[in-house]
Parts: structure tokens; C-alpha cells; sequence
């Protein structure tokens, strides 16, 4: 039986484990990637380990808090330049891009491990890296010389077929997956692009369907590094670093889902969730306030350069606001100089810096009760900043479209022709914004005063009380436990971040944590399915620990959440009968006696003293999670080996 890409690029990298699906293993990371919203505490966790220098090649990318609304995010990003330049990480200055594009474009390998501090991460699946979204702890683990620890995943081959019609784009097949198998029930799979439809696709359209895969809730996504993946690492004056990387003939795999790329339409993920999908035309006539186009999904050259084509000439609609964002600097440089940057000022779109920006909800919120359309990957209820606002996801020459005729429009119904676009032979190489580590380390780390430290937990009590701060229902993203946007600010500050835990959804919970803990109880969060999803932001289980949440009760937690969640010293359960969650009521209290006994089973049962009922539930962490939990978080056991085992990179 042959292997499939996870088989083998996993096998060169594990150190321990059975390579079986479901099963627990340990691998070797070759690259680490943070950004300056989440990497700031995961470098306050890596310099509380007391190591000198990173192991794995490691850059650090400022691209989400550029807006310098107050001193914090300068004053963050000027630690992240000197915490850099003393322990050998290599630095992206504000202005060089959004990372998942920079390193897509000058640090991605084929055949290599890749984690990083945004849940994004896999979009370097690309190229054939086997790239993973993780917690910050995690990340600053590897940075150490620490392993990763991850469940082997059920691989699920995407078979394409045919091609593309004109205005049918990367975007529409991601939307028409997430359609298929929605955001919910993909924990544990890996997704791998196969097939002759594979060889149509450039890398920017893979990367598209690469990063909005985290969508989809799998653990990440992967094409094979193949005569595409050379010619855009030869174009990008890295050719040596391309190596081929295929699956086997025979490889196997738990399903195969067939999707023929001539059947594709375009899509729309309409309001609040990515995986509320409708063919664009069920939309026509809609009228359109608000235009966006970029974001780590969507601001390529390949992307950017189409949407100029479609405005060349041509007048945004009077009653629409049009915002670009280029993806790099490289690709800002690109389209300047083939005139495209003309043709969308002249056309009307206002250019934004090379950031996060909008994506994040860093800027750019829509007015009262508009329709915002937009290219990026994630349409959570308020994440634009504008809570009843309604965000619809689509392509860039979707997005295009409606910024030209103020409505809802397939692309197809425009009248005139697909944009030419041509694949450069060569990108502009500039990486004067990156700062590689000097030879002598800096001595003195820069340190404002928003930075804290690193916030522990306590072991876990012998027997644990937990009073119910808050019961939620299903889906709940880590944008709706930790607001983003202008509070980003606060994520080297846990103290002053965690006062808004839950903020859009109960603004009493805060409160009640801390009633619980003069009272002497914890605190537990009760959910429903898909509990976590969307961000990898580690502040969604930190922050609930700071308040003294001990307990998740779900009937379901997506992957980095939950991984979070144990990094973080919370126990995390799902209800054996998810009816039992509408059994349960704010206030009431749960008992789990004897809790290292407990959990030596699967199998719990929670009592609800204060209605008498028992509530079975499963426990579905590893042992050495448990370990973890028991001994109050992963900062309380943390070791590194340094090694490095296995590694082909």
C-alpha cells in the first residue's frame, strides 16, 4: 500500500508514535511562524523558558496591529524587533505583508513542517509544506527545541478534475467545499489535492484553497510541490529550495470527495458563518456598501493584477466604498509597475497598507446595517466591527463586480471579457524589510508597559467545584471569547485583555468569575458543537484561565482550541448526550470528585449538585494531555530535547 503526502512527510519528521489515524505522535518542527497579535506572548513564553537561541528557523511577521491607535502596538512591535534580534529570529517589519503571503513567497518549503501562531498557517500547503495553525505555547515550544505533539489525521483526497471557466476562480472551490462538508464534524481530517485538475491551478490559487481550508476545521490542507510549485519557486530566485513531493500511485485514503473544476460557479458565503454558501446569481441585485479585496486569501499578484484588469477604464458605483490591499510589499511593487496600481486609483478603490487591516477587524468597519463584501476568509457576527453588520465572502472578481455596479452580480452577467493574466516569469526580489538576526546577539530586550508576563495556572485541585458562568450554543468562534480588533492591543496584557472575555456575548461574565472566586468555586464554560472554532488566538483559553475558569463542557471543541484549552490547565469534556446541555442553567454547580482518579477513565461523570443530576461525559485527551491539565498547564511541565530527529529540511 503506498503513502499518501501526510504518510511521508509526517514519517520523516516523527520522533515517536504510531503512524495510524487517530493515534497520538510526536514530530520534529523544521520552521516557525508568528505574527504580532498572538507572537508577542509567544515570545514572553519562549524567553520564560530560558532558552538562548531558537532552534527551528523562526520569523516573526508584523502585520495585524499596524494601526498605532496608542503607544501599545509600537511599543510591542519594537519588543518583538529586539526579542528577535537577541535569540535569532528572523523579523518582518510593518509594511513587508501579511505573513501567510511573505512566507509563502520567500521562507515556504516543499516536504517541510511548518507551525505558526495563526490559524492561516496552512496556506504554505501550497507548495507541499505540511503547515499547521497552533497556540502560541505550542509555538514558543518549538522555538525551544521541543516536539509537536498532534492526532494523526484521517486523510481525505480532493480529487480535481478539468478546469476552471472564466470568472470561476480558487475562491468558488473552497466556498463549494465548505458548502459540502460546512465548518462543523471535520476534526481530525487533513484534506490532500490530487488529480489532473491539480496541474491547472498556479500556486496563488492553491494557496487560496490551502488557507481557507481552516475553515473547513481540518487539521490542514496540501497539494503536491510539482512543475507549477518549481516554476513559481525558480521565479521567486529560490529554486533550490523546490523539491518535488508527490503522493504515491496507490496512496490511501479514508475518502475521496470529486470535484470537476468545469462544474464550478461563483460563490458567496453569506452571513455569519463561511459555511453559508449560495451561488452568487440567488444574490443578484443586492445592493452592495461596502467593497474589500485582499486579506491572506486573496491579495496576490495573480489576484490583484485581475481585479485592475476589471477596472481598467471603468468607475467604481457612486454609492460603494472600494478598499485593495496587497497581500506583500512584492506584490505592491508588481502591480505599480505594470500599471495596475493606476488603474484601480483612477477607477476609484482606495489603496490600504499591506496588512491584516480589515480582515481582523483592524480598520475599515462597514456603516450601520450595510452589506459589506469581501475577499477574506472568515464573516463572523461583528468581527468587521460593526455587529449588525452583514458580511458576505466571495472572490476577488466577485468583489469586483459588485464594486462596479453597486449590486450583487455573477461576474459572467458583466459583459465583457476575463482579464488576460499571464504568470510573471520572475517576482522583484526586495527583502529590505526584513531584518535578519545579527551575528552578535542584542543584549537588551525592549519592554513598554502594556508587556506583562506569561500568566500561569495552578495545578488542578483534588476534587473540583465549578459554579456555570456562561452557557453558549453552537459555533462559537474565538472572535466571540476574545474580541479582536482594536483590543488586540491588549494581548501582552493579560490582566487588561481579560476584562472583555466574552464581551459581545455576556457582558456579566467577567463578573461572575469573579463572584465564583470569592466565593471559592471555579468557573465553567458550557457549549454546544464546534466550540472554538475560527482564530487560533491562544488568548480564548488563557484569558478564561486568568479569571479562574477550571472546566469546558461542549458537546463539541475544534482542534486548536482544545489544544489550547489543555496548554492552559482547563479540563475539557464533551456531553456524552448533548441534550444534557439544555439541562443545565447559569449558576449551577458542577462536581467532579477526585479528579486525577476521574480521569483515568474516558468515561466522567460530572454531578450537578445543584439540581442532583449526574451528567455523563467523555474525555477525549491523551494521556500525556491529561498530564498536562493535572499539572495546571503546559508552562508548569514544559522540557526540550532539542531534537531535531528525522528531520529532512
Amino acid at each position: 500500500m503506498g503513502q499518501n503526502l501526510y504518510d511521508k512527510i509526517l514519517g520523516r519528521h516523527m520522533v515517536s508514535g504510531i503512524p495510524e489515524a487517530g493515534a497520538e505522535i510526536v514530530v520534529s518542527i523544521d520552521q516557525t511562524l508568528t505574527q504580532d497579535a498572538l507572537g508577542t506572548m509567544a515570545y514572553l513564553q519562549f524567553e520564560s523558558m530560558g532558552v538562548p537561541r531558537v532552534v527551528t528557523e523562526s520569523i516573526s511577521y508584523v502585520d495585524h496591529n499596524t494601526l498605532q491607535d496608542g503607544f501599545e502596538n509600537a511599543d510591542d512591535h519594537r519588543y518583538l524587533q529586539t526579542v528577535a534580534a537577541k535569540h535569532g529570529v528572523i523579523f518582518s517589519k510593518a509594511g513587508n505583508g501579511i505573513c501567510h503571503q511573505v512566507h509563502l513567497e520567500r521562507f515556504s518549503r516543499p516536504g517541510c513542517t511548518l507551525i505558526g501562531s495563526d490559524s492561516h498557517t496552512p496556506t504554505c500547503g501550497a507548495v507541499g509544506t505540511l503547515a499547521m495553525g497552533v497556540g502560541g505555547l505550542d509555538v514558543a515550544t518549538a522555538m525551544a527545541g521541543g516536539t509537536y505533539s498532534l492526532i494523526y489525521p484521517t486523510v481525505v483526497r480532493v480529487n480535481l478534475t478539468g478546469r476552471l471557466s472564466a470568472w470561476s476562480t480558487a475562491k468558488d472551490i473552497i466556498l463549494e467545499l465548505l458548502r459540502i462538508l460546512t465548518t462543523k464534524g471535520n476534526v481530525g481530517l487533513a484534506l490532500e489535492y490530487a488529480g489532473p485538475g491539480v496541474a491547472a491551478l498556479s500556486v496563488p490559487e492553491r494557496a487560496t484553497i490551502a488557507n481557507m481550508g481552516t475553515e473547513l476545521g481540518v487539521t490542514t490542507s496540501i497539494f503536491p510541490s510539482d512543475d507549477v510549485t518549481r516554476d513559481f519557486f525558480i521565479a521567486q530566485g529560490r529554486g533550490l529550495d523546490w523539491i518535488p513531493v508527490a503522493p504515491d500511485a496507490d496512496a490511501c485514503y479514508e475518502r475521496t470527495i470529486e470535484l470537476e473544476l468545469g462544474s464550478i460557479v461563483p460563490m458567496v458565503a453569506k452571513p455569519h458563518s463561511p459555511d453559508n454558501v449560495a451561488k452568487v446569481r440567488e444574490l443578484s441585485g443586492l445592493k452592495v456598501d461596502q467593497v474589500l479585496i485582499g486579506s491572506c486569501t486573496n491579495s496576490s499578484f495573480h489576484d490583484l493584477t485581475v481585479v485592475a484588469g476589471m477596472l481598467k477604464g471603468r468607475t467604481v458605483h457612486p454609492d460603494v466604498s472600494l478598499g485593495i490591499v496587497p497581500g506583500s510589499r512584492q506584490v505592491l511593487s508588481m502591480i505599480a509597475v505594470s500599471g495596475g496600481l493606476n488603474d484601480l486609483i483612477v477607477a476609484g478603490a482606495r489603496i490600504l497598507e499591506s496588512a491584516c487591516g480589515f480582515c481582523v477587524g483592524c480598520g475599515q468597519a462597514p456603516r450601520t446595517g450595510s452589506v459589506s463584501v469581501r475577499t477574506n476568509n472568515r464573516n463572523f457576527e461583528g468581527r468587521s466591527g460593526t455587529r449588525d453588520a452583514g458580511v458576505y465572502l466571495v472572490s476577488p472578481e466577485t468583489a469586483a463586480a459588485a464594486a462596479l455596479t453597486g449590486a450583487f452580480i455573477d461576474p459572467r452577467d458583466l459583459g465583457f471579457p476575463y482579464p488576460e493574466y499571464r504568470a510573471p516569469r520572475s517576482y522583484p526580489v526586495d527583502d529590505g524589510l526584513i531584518v535578519f538576526p545579527p551575528a552578535k546577539p542584542v543584549a537588551e530586550v525592549f519592554r513598554g508597559p502594556n508587556i506583562g508576563l506569561p500568566p500561569k495556572n495552578t495545578p488542578m485541585p483534588e476534587s473540583l467545584s465549578c459554579k456555570v458562568a456562561i452557557i453558549v450554543g453552537d459555533k462559537i468562534s474565538t472572535d466571540h471569547i476574545m474580541p479582536a480588533g482594536s483590543l488586540l492591543k491588549y494581548r501582552s496584557n493579560i490582566p487588561k485583555y481579560a476584562q472583555f472575555v466574552f464581551r459581545d456575548v455576556d457582558s456579566g461574565f467577567v463578573g461572575r468569575c469573579g463572584e465564583h472566586g470569592k466565593a471559592g468555586f471555579s468557573s465553567a464554560i458550557v457549549a454546544g458543537q464546534s466550540y472554538g472554532q475560527g482564530s487560533s488566538r491562544e488568548h480564548a483559553a488563557m484569558c478564561p484561565m486568568f479569571l479562574g475558569v477550571r472546566l469546558v463542557l461542549a458537546s463539541s471543541v475544534e482542534r486548536i482550541h482544545a489544544a489550547n484549552l489543555v496548554n492552559f490547565g482547563i479540563l475539557m469534556l464533551e456531553f456524552e448526550d448533548p441534550g444534557d446541555h439544555d439541562r443545565l442553567k447559569q449558576g449551577d454547580e458542577l462536581y467532579l470528585g477526585n479528579v486525577r482518579e476521574a480521569l483515568a477513565s474516558d468515561r466522567v461523570r460530572l454531578v450537578n449538585k445543584t439540581s442532583g443530576m449526574e451528567i455523563p461525559a467523555i474525555c477525549r485527551l491523551t494521556s500525556r494531555q491529561k498530564n498536562i491539565v493535572l499539572a495546571g498547564g503546559a508552562l508548569n511541565i514544559a522540557s526540550f530535547d532539542g531534537c531535531k530527529a528525522g528531520s529532512q529540511c
